[in-house]
């Protein structure tokens, strides 16, 4: 199965996509790192412009990779209102391009994510890079912090016993 997960924003929208499968008949779930990087905008590019971008960018990543779920963060706590609208309006062009490639759409908190692939909640950003990196067997950690969190969706996923 192939996941794709998703760490919103305008100026810069993580991705990470994995497969996983199973071990020969050991029934263990292991994943492969298929891809992840940044959708990045300009800021001189009107906000339509920066939407449309993550759309585009995003349906390439879907066309290519033929993921089956979409994994994204869950938008909910903000302490700057002026960060808030503009994650929302990305977080709302990615489930729309989720649904326009029907492809179902889970969301997690980082909270959740971060308990799935450390076992503790109130992990540090290091500690769920370095174990993102261990689990999809790479040779170094993932940055930047935005694709490193994408994957983390992605894995959540499938610890979490979705798969």
């Amino acid at each position: 199965m192939i996941i794709i997960g998703i760490d919103p924003g305008t100026a810069s929208t993580g991705y990470g996509i994995i497969e996983t499968f199973y071990d020969g008949g050991l029934k263990k779930k292991s994943f492969k790192c298929l891809d992840y990087g940044m959708i990045k905008t300009l800021p001189s590019f009107a906000p339509s412009e920066r939407l449309k971008k993550i759309n585009n960018d995003l349906s390439k990543l879907i066309k290519k990779h033929k993921p089956e779920i979409l994994a994204v963060e869950s938008l909910y706590f903000f302490r700057n209102l002026k960060t808030a609208i503009p994650v929302s309006q990305a977080k709302g062009v990615i489930l729309l391009t989720a649904a326009k490639n029907k492809i179902p759409v889970i969301e997690f908190t980082p909270l959740q994510a971060k308990m799935a692939v450390t076992g503790y909640g109130w992990a540090e950003k290091p500690r769920v890079q370095k174990r993102i990196k261990t689990l999809l067997k790479l040779k170094e950690i993932p940055k930047p912090d935005d694709a490193a969190d994408a994957l983390a969706m992605a894995i959540t996923y499938v610890l979490k016993g979705e798969v």
